[in-house]
């Protein structure tokens, strides 16, 4: 998801000015997506351009400027909630690029980046599940204070980070076992090539 589609998903419940969708796109991400202020008006100003919101008028004064969606706007929301997200051009993964570098650079520990790595994400993952099972709503969390759709908002998001860190760590196992077998593999053709040329004796044959 973009910052652009999430303020206007979030507009589409009411005018807001920039620091309140700063604070329920936080919220309702529970917490994942830092948005800085700048980014939030940055976006606004992106979006006043694109003809998709315009500024409220008869605020009072020294009051933040709120901003409202157009009908172009809705019809953006709209589209957005009917379109599903495209896999076709994955982001880059920083983990996949490193070890696909990894595997064809001589002299790198492939299956040391693969333990700490592992490593890692497995403490994310205890982290994220700590997170889930022992503080439920409980004074603090991200769901906590915030009613029943927050709270479920929050606990999906959770949800996401833990299923992406095991399914991380399933490829971490398969990589490892990837390698380890092309490094078998690799050692049993060079000594296969070593028998081949290794000199006959004398009165034996090829």
């Amino acid at each position: 998801m973009s910052v652009r589609q999430g303020l206007l998903a979030l507009l589409a419940e009411g005018p807001k000015h920039g620091y309140q969708l700063r604070a329920e796109f936080e919220a309702r991400t529970g917490g994942t997506w830092p948005l800085n202020i700048g980014q939030a008006y940055t976006t606004l100003q992106r979006l006043h351009r694109d003809g998709l919101v315009e500024p409220l008028t008869g605020g009072a004064e020294g009051d933040p400027e709120r901003f409202e969606l157009t009908a172009s706007g809705r019809g953006e929301v709209a589209a957005w909630w009917q379109t599903p997200v495209q896999r076709g051009a994955p982001a880059r993964d920083e983990l996949a690029i490193k070890l696909a570098l990894a595997v064809t650079t001589p002299g790198v520990d492939v299956r040391g980046i693969v333990d700490r790595q592992r490593a890692e994400t497995l403490r994310c993952l205890q982290d994220y599940t700590r997170l889930k099972m022992p503080r439920n709503g409980a004074p603090g969390s991200p769901g906590a204070g915030r009613g029943a759709a927050a709270d479920l908002a929050w606990h999906l998001i959770l949800d996401s980070l833990i299923f992406a860190a095991q399914a991380e760590i399933q490829w971490l196992d398969h990589v490892e076992a990837r390698v380890a077998r092309a490094a078998l593999e690799a050692a049993r053709r060079a000594s296969a090539e070593d028998g081949a040329d290794a000199p006959s004796e004398p009165g034996t044959h090829r």
